[in-house]
C-alpha cells in the first residue's frame, strides 16, 4: 500500500528567500523544511515550468521554477530526507483548467512532433533529476489537466491528443525511474462527473497506465466535504486507484497584508478569497477555522473506501506576502494571455502567518494519525 501522504507544496521557496522571507516555529528561527518535517510531513512537491522566462529573459514569477530551480530545491528536499513530488505542468508558467499555455519553443509543432517534445523532455529532466541525486518518488504528468494541456491542440474534447501527450509523460518517467509514483491530476475534487468523463476517455484512450488519481480541493471553489466524499468514493472503486488530494488550502485571516507587499493598490491583486467566497465555507478563516476545516477534511480522506484515501499535498503553505514576489509578472501576464493585476494572492492561506511564524493548523497535521 502507498505510504500516507503529509505533503508540501512549497514551490516558491526558492525566490522567496532571496527577497528576505523567513520561518519562525515557537520563535526560533529555522530552515522551512526542516520545520515542516517536524510537524509530520514526509513528502514536497515541486512544479516544474518549461522556460518561465519573456523571450527577453524577464522572469515570469511565482517562483521561477524552470529545471535548475526545481533541481536546487529538490536537492534540499534530499538533504532534509523528505521525499518528491515533481509536478510536470508542461507549460512555461501556470496550468490549470483556466489556461493550458503551449510551450513557446512548441509553438506550431504537429501532434507527433508534441508528442515527441512531451516524452523528450520528461525524460531528460528525469535523468537529470536521477544524475544529481534528486529523483522523485512520485511524478505528476501535467497539472489540472482537466480542460486537457498544451493548448488547443490538447484541449478537451480532443482526448485522443490528450491521451497520446499524457502517455508519452508517463513513458519516459517509467523509463527512467520505473519506481516512481505517477499521478494524474484534476482540478475541482467535488465534481463526479468531471472525474467520470475524464477519466474514462483517459483509460479508453490512453496507452500507459498510472498509479493515483490527484484532486485539487479548495472549499470556496469546489463545492463542500461531502461533495468531495461522494467523488471520491465513486473514482476510487470505478477505477481502482489510490486518491491523494494533490492541492488543498484553507485561510487562516482575512486581515489584509498590503503593507507587507508594498505595491499600489493597482498593482496587487489581492487575496484569492473574496468576501463572497469566504461565505460559502462553513469554517471561518481564522486559525482556529484553519485548524478545524484541516480536521474535517482529513476524515473525509480517511472515509474513502478499501483505505484508498492516501493523504494530501497543502498548496504553498509558505508563500508569504514578501515585497517583490508575486503569481505572476507582467511578462507571464502576457505570456498566459490572462489578466492583472499582480502580487499574492495566497498570503492568507499559508500555515504561516505573514511574519512566518508556524500556525496551530500544523499541529493538528502532525497529531493526525492515518489509517495503517
Amino acid at each position: 500500500m502507498l505510504e500516507y501522504v503529509k505533503g508540501m507544496d512549497v514551490s516558491s521557496l526558492d525566490e522567496i528567500e532571496q527577497l528576505g522571507a523567513k520561518f519562525y516555529d515557537k520563535g526560533q528561527q529555522g530552515d522551512l523544511l526542516d520545520i515542516l518535517k517536524s510537524y509530520g510531513t514526509n513528502y514536497i512537491r515541486i512544479r516544474l515550468w518549461n522556460d518561465p522566462k519573456s523571450p527577453e529573459g524577464k522572469p515570469y514569477g511565482a517562483g521561477n521554477t524552470d529545471t535548475e530551480v526545481a533541481l536546487r530545491l529538490a536537492k534540499r528536499v534530499k538533504a532534509a530526507g523528505l521525499k518528491l513530488l515533481l509536478d510536470f505542468h508542461y507549460s512555461d508558467c501556470w496550468a490549470d483548467p483556466g489556461k493550458q499555455r503551449m510551450p513557446k519553443a512548441w509553438v506550431g509543432y504537429s501532434v507527433p512532433e508534441l508528442e515527441k517534445a512531451v516524452y523528450d523532455f520528461t525524460k531528460e529532466t528525469m535523468e537529470r533529476f536521477v544524475a544529481e541525486g534528486a529523483a522523485p518518488e512520485m511524478v505528476q504528468v501535467g497539472n489540472e489537466l482537466s480542460n486537457g494541456l498544451m493548448w488547443p491542440v490538447g484541449q478537451v474534447p480532443n482526448y485522443d491528443n490528450i491521451a497520446l501527450f499524457v502517455s508519452a509523460g508517463i513513458k519516459a518517467v517509467k523509463e527512467v525511474t520505473p519506481e516512481a509514483k505517477i499521478m494524474l491530476h484534476l482540478d475541482n475534487g467535488g465534481n463526479n462527473a468531471l472525474y467520470r468523463e475524464w477519466f474514462d476517455n483517459y483509460t479508453a484512450k490512453g496507452t500507459e497506465d498510472f498509479d493515483i488519481i490527484g484532486l485539487s480541493y479548495y472549499p470556496f471553489w469546489h463545492g463542500s466535504l461531502q461533495d468531495l466524499e461522494n467523488n471520491m468514493n465513486d473514482i476510487s472503486v470505478r477505477y481502482g486507484k489510490d486518491l491523494i488530494i494533490a492541492e488543498v488550502s484553507m485561510g487562516h485571516t482575512t486581515e489584509d497584508y498590503a503593507s507587507y507587499e508594498k505595491l499600489e493598490p493597482h498593482e496587487r491583486k489581492g487575496m484569492a478569497t473574496k468576501p463572497e467566497l469566504c461565505a460559502k465555507v462553513p469554517f471561518p478563516m481564522t486559525k482556529e477555522g484553519q485548524c478545524d476545516f484541516m480536521k474535517a477534511f482529513l476524515a473525509s480522506v480517511e472515509q474513502v473506501p478499501e483505505n484508498k484515501g492516501r493523504g494530501f499535498f497543502y498548496w504553498e503553505p509558505a508563500w508569504l506576502p514578501v515585497a517583490g514576489s508575486g503569481w505572476a509578472t507582467w511578462e507571464a501576464i502576457e505570456y498566459m494571455q490572462e489578466k492583472g493585476p499582480c502580487g499574492n494572492e495566497w498570503a492568507n492561506q499559508a500555515l504561516f502567518d505573514y511574519d512566518g511564524n508556524a500556525l496551530p493548523a500544523l499541529e493538528v497535521i502532525k497529531d493526525y494519525k492515518p489509517q495503517a
